[in-house]
């Protein structure tokens, strides 16, 4: 038996994975147990878990890999300073002094921390081996995917070197066909317009895509003519004059403020029009960027299907649209494209292409599990949790709680649902969600700001019966980790009035637009998962219950948590939550809360009263 940990850490979302005998394990982000979100730390709490999982002990591992070079980001480091010098000196000195310390090193580092972990000493710990960032990043898109010959497109803010890359998975190998490098970066690029519009780098850059549909494509001439040069084959260079993200901590500089016209939207002010406009413009950018890609790629490789990772592979418009207008018969995007994902991705190059491992692939099925990589919680585990917290609740069995709460999302309540593995990767998939009823006029604007906690533009995502998808939607396949965007069907649409077709903006938000106004966007779009009886039989079994009930077979789906933290992990983390918003019912695997039933403590109150939100 073969074992293996992927480990990625010290940059942003921290994560293990765990590999044994090439099958997936488990994963997990360090976020979810220390409630940092984004956490960057040494991921100790994810391991154990991984570990327990697979009921094994840190010494039983047998290869330790991580999901980067730190000597390669170190030379990219010491060669951008040197190219802009004197430029970012500051920048420059408060980062050499924490990589002479530990990240330099990182082999000994990584084997204090796992020897720490392990309670065993560091000689007992197999030596950590390095790989690059972007072939972590094309492993964990190529070898968990259905396809045996695919080619593979990673686009991120940027590994050791490598920005943007393509490659040919063949089997158990991936052969590198090009890269763009530091600091020409798709990623940064539009990180630079999360960070101009007001929004958190690493973070924000989901916002700015839900924000782009109620704005205007004014500035993408502005872009195309000072900012990028892109050419035919979606290869770019930035104008560097306009950033200051090479040598210094923030993205844009003055040069890049006059060009729109002024500073940067301060946080938690108003949105305006420009934001929004400005959103519609980098996200077009974008899309046309990766089209050209595609297109150049499918033209050079000549395979019929491709597979996407890297932050930007979290773009869902963009993945979208690839789908629709780009040349490949499908396409596979890893759920966990961050970094989180460079764990798992790491394990994986070690399998296939270090040990030569042969791949086994199983019809048109992936091997991520549905993403489903977490624990699980027993019905006696999660009754001692709720019973030390003086929670109250009654146990049912699935066939008479599934009706109980098809019921309950009909009368307009808002649910808490925590069932099954944790999932893997930023989205929600039906084991950490808030769930509602999508037909709903008023559920996204309660959702987010009694529920969420969120600006209100923010849309939500439809589960959907994996059968009735093109019925709903103009997509004639499975979306099953939420990567996609579609347009809603014309039939499932409500026409919009003269005087509605000419709002701007958020007024947009106001005008139900389809049967299904909860998830709808502004632009008829949404962001599709499809639920099968494989994938996850329980959220499907509640999915059916409320179509039986109402003849849509659609809920809102969105991720188990309020702004700023990470999705719930623990039974306690769910009832946390649930006190602390205005959810109506909390579900644990069978046992049903109901929020009047129970006593909200001071601190609950306390914390209600000190969020903020716009």
């Amino acid at each position: 038996m073969t074992i293996i940990l992927g480990i990625s850490a010290f940059y942003h979302d921290s994560a293990a994975a765990l590999v044994i005998d090439g099958e997936i394990v488990a994963a997990a982000q360090e976020e979810r147990f220390t409630r940092k979100k984004h956490d960057s730390a040494f991921p100790s709490m994810a391991i154990q878990s991984c570990l327990e999982e697979a009921d094994i002990k840190l010494s039983d591992v047998e290869h330790i890999v991580f999901y980067d070079d730190p000597v390669l980001k170190f030379d990219r480091l010491l060669k951008t300073y040197l190219a802009y010098a004197p430029k970012g000196f500051g920048s420059f000195i408060v980062a050499v002094p924490n990589w002479l310390r530990e990240k330099l090193f990182l082999k000994r580092t990584l084997k204090r921390e796992l020897a720490a972990l392990g309670g065993i000493s560091s000689s007992e710990i197999p030596t950590p081996t390095f790989i690059k960032h972007h072939q972590s990043h094309a492993a964990s898109a190529f070898f968990p995917s259905p396809y045996n010959k695919a080619a593979v497109l990673c686009l991120d803010g940027v590994g050791e070197w490598a920005t943007s890359s393509v490659w040919l998975g063949d089997g158990n190998q991936l052969l590198p066909q090009w890269q763009i490098n530091f600091p020409h970066s798709l990623g940064l690029l539009y990180s630079a317009f999360t960070y101009y519009t007001g929004f958190r780098v690493n973070s924000g850059e989901y916002k700015l895509m839900g924000l782009a549909p109620y704005g205007e494509p004014k500035y993408v001439d502005l872009i195309l003519d000072n900012l990028i040069d892109v050419k035919d084959d979606g290869s770019f260079q930035l104008d560097m004059s306009y950033f200051d993200f090479a040598v210094g901590p923030t993205m844009t500089n003055a040069k890049f403020a006059r060009l729109f016209g002024g500073e940067r939207r301060k946080p938690e002010s108003d949105i305006s029009q420009k934001e929004m406009d400005i959103a519609r413009s980098i996200q077009m950018v974008t899309e046309e960027i990766i089209l050209r890609i595609a297109n150049s790629i499918h033209r050079d490789l000549g395979v019929d299907y491709l597979c996407l990772a890297g932050g930007v592979a979290l773009n869902c418009v963009a993945n979208g649209r690839l789908l629709r207008e780009g040349p490949f018969k499908d396409i596979w995007a890893q759920p966990a494209s961050g970094d989180a994902g460079g764990a798992l991705g790491a394990a994986l190059s070690v399998w296939y292409e270090t040990l030569n491992q042969p791949r086994r692939l199983n019809g048109d099925t992936d091997a991520m599990q549905g993403s489903y990589l977490g624990k699980k919680y027993s019905n006696s585990e999660i009754k001692c949790h709720l019973d030390d917290v003086g929670a109250v609740y009654t146990e049912y069995k699935d066939p008479e709680l599934m009706p109980m709460l098809a019921e309950i999302i009909d009368n307009g309540n808002v649910v808490g649902w925590f069932s099954g593995r944790m999932e893997f990767g930023p989205r929600a998939l039906g084991g950490r969600s808030i769930i509602g009823d999508p037909r709903s006029t008023d559920m996204q604007s309660t959702m987010n700001l009694k529920i969420k906690y969120r600006e209100s533009f923010r849309p939500f995502a439809p589960a959907i019966k994996e059968e009735s998808v093109s019925e709903w939607f103009e997509i004639d396949r499975p979306s099953t980790y939420m990567l996609f965007v579609a347009p809603l069907r014309e039939s499932k649409r409500v026409p919009m009035a003269k005087g509605e077709e000419q709002l701007f903006g958020i007024e947009k938000l106001k005008v139900p637009r389809s049967q299904i106004p909860a998830v709808t966007h502004v632009d008829y779009s949404a962001r599709i998962q499809t639920v099968n009886t494989k994938s996850n039989p329980r959220f499907y079994q509640l999915l059916d219950e409320f179509e039986k009930r109402t003849g849509c077979p659609i809920l809102i789906n969105t991720s188990f948590n309020v702004r700023g933290e990470p999705i719930v992990n623990t039974p306690e983390d769910a009832f946390r939550c649930f006190m602390r918003t205005e959810m109506d019912y909390l579900v644990i695997e069978n046992m049903l809360l109901f929020k009047e039933d129970q006593s909200a403590t001071q601190e609950d109150l306390s914390w209600k009263d000190e969020f903020q939100i716009d």
